[in-house]
């Protein structure tokens, strides 16, 4: 077969989709790259851009492995050493012609060793980029809410090593950068160098990711103030940073970690490749979403359907295509890539959607579906919506769905009736997908997730079958009432139904559910605790 010129949905010629090409890669270049204090969203777009081209990247263990979905197949990564070791292996591999990427925490020029190890580099007449990086002195008091600098005042940065050789307060902020070595040695030595015991202090864990948390106190109260705040200084993991002054004292702008959803463990038992967005949408709540996939998709036992519908697709056999699914979109898509077609192949046939995820996979193939359900996204939904067969304004009565083994009649015996002729072509199998590994079913047994999220009924079935049942802490949120129906079946207690049929409304819902919890913790002046911290032996931690 041969691809036919056409025009898509919205008139413009249709065809593979446009690709910006990024600029080759530089060689022979060291670039020492400021990662930002934690959260990936704060790289600088050229950071973005070399780690995608690097051929080597050096770092921490703790920078490297969060990055390493932007690298490409071919790049080499390695652990970083002292100084002098990784300036050998920058510059070798940049004498190679490769591009060397050095990763630092933060900004590459503030507490860090970048300029020694570019120093070598240079006197190694190896070119050098110094790419900055948002720095955790001030990135982290942003995400905790506090103003660093105000009308009068300036600001201050120190290491937690060096508050010994300060001469004494003045006015503005102060911050302490390695304040978790010891938080309330750093208060006892500010006040020894005439800082009032009544001077504010803001102390935050793991600034800028979903374990964040904070602690507002004054120098002479901090001991007393985080054993309240159950922080204790011997086990408390992770980066910490003060700021010290009138600032720290400012309230009312915890905007990060006030999310509704904020440190929420959630589980989504889809594939990654189906909840990418709906994780998206739970990052932007500040939860952290895990995909347990429950069910895999293979091809079909044999393809001749398939080969038929395609064919049939092209010479114009079909009035309508319908997609149900994610799965057949994909199923379809690669199927003509098999034989070198691309979006052209839909000239002259309608094409319609089951709901807006498979809308969007639709739109990523270039196809804007001429249906989409505004009620109930489902089989059911889709043949409510569907028009009547009109044999003046259709020339072809035939409809192609393209499906999986196991799909219902519903909508084939509605489109029957009103006066189509469907054709039911298997386009996948759906399997039930391995168990996930060990310490995921414990934790979903154990009460480890705050929240799990169901899309279908055969979400629901399926997770229990490979996994367990969900423990009764962790909230349950369903799409529908026919999933909150089998999960009542299994003896679970649904806590929110989507208003809508659809993910990003039971996202949306799940959030509103935890701001509530949120909302009703506070006015009780209870410190705001995840479901998972509600079971017995559950270690509570500060949010």
């Amino acid at each position: 077969m041969n691809p036919t010129s056409a025009t898509d949905k919205t008139g413009a010629t249709a065809g593979p989709q446009a690709r910006v090409d990024a600029p080759p890669a530089p060689a022979g270049l060291v670039a020492f790259v400021g990662v930002g204090p934690g959260d990936e969203g704060l790289l600088t777009l050229r950071a973005a851009e070399l780690l995608a081209q690097a051929d080597l990247v050096v770092g921490r263990p703790e920078l490297t492995g969060p990055l390493a979905h932007r690298l490409h197949g071919q790049a080499a990564i390695a652990d970083a050493a002292d100084s002098d070791t990784d300036a050998r292996r920058l510059i070798k591999a940049a004498s190679d012609g490769q591009l060397a990427v050095r990763l630092f925490a933060g900004d590459p020029f503030l507490f860090c060793q970048a300029s020694r190890q570019a120093d070598l580099c240079a006197r190694a007449r190896v070119r050098v980029e110094i790419v900055p990086g948002l720095s955790a002195a001030t990135a982290v008091p942003a995400f905790a809410g506090i103003p660093l600098t105000t009308d009068t005042g300036g600001l201050r940065v120190v290491h937690a090593s060096d508050i010994s050789q300060l001469e004494g307060p003045a006015p503005g902020s102060l911050v302490v950068l390695g304040a978790e070595a010891g938080p309330v040695d750093t208060a006892k030595m500010l006040m020894a160098a005439g800082w009032a015991d009544t001077t504010p202090i803001a102390l935050t864990w793991n600034g800028t990711t979903t374990d964040q948390h904070t602690v507002v106190s004054r120098l002479g109260s901090v001991a007393a103030d985080l054993k309240a705040a159950g922080v204790s200084m011997l086990t408390e993991p992770g980066p910490a940073l003060a700021v010290v002054g009138e600032a720290a004292a400012h309230e009312g702008l915890s905007w990060f970690e006030s999310k509704p959803l904020f440190g929420w463990r959630v589980l989504v038992p889809r594939t990654k490749e189906q909840a990418a967005s709906l994780s998206e949408r739970l990052r932007s709540y500040g939860a952290v979403p895990q995909e347990v996939p429950t069910i895999a998709v293979e091809p079909p036992r044999t393809p001749q359907q398939m080969e038929r519908a395609i064919k049939g697709l092209v010479t114009g056999r079909y009035q309508w295509i319908a997609f149900t699914s994610v799965n057949a979109v994909r199923a379809v898509r690669e199927k003509l890539e098999e034989y070198g077609l691309d979006a052209r192949a839909f000239a002259g046939v309608k094409v319609a959607a089951v709901g807006e995820q498979t809308a969007a996979a639709l739109g990523g193939f270039g196809i804007k579906p001429d249906l989409v359900p505004e009620g109930e996204q489902s089989s059911e939904g889709l043949a409510a919506a569907w028009p009547p067969y009109d044999d003046v304004l259709d020339p072809i009565n035939r409809v192609l769905l393209p499906r999986a083994d196991i799909a219902t009649e519903t909508l084939v015996a509605r489109l029957t009736e009103l006066g189509w002729e469907a054709e039911d072509v298997t386009a996948y199998r759906t399997v039930r997908a391995a168990p996930p590994p060990a310490p995921v079913r414990e934790a979903i047994k154990g009460g480890g997730f705050d929240a799990v999220l169901f899309t279908s009924s055969s979400t629901v079935r399926n997770l229990i079958g490979i996994a367990g049942k969900p423990h009764a802490v962790t909230a349950i949120a369903v799409i529908g009432p026919q999933t909150a129906q089998t999960a009542a079946e299994y003896g679970l207690r649904v806590d929110v139904m989507a208003p809508k049929p659809s993910a990003t409304a039971l996202v949306e819902a799940l959030a509103e559910h935890g701001a509530k919890l949120r909302e009703t913790a506070i006015a009780a002046g209870e410190p705001v605790r995840k479901p998972s911290e509600r079971r017995r032996g559950a270690r509570r931690r500060l949010r």
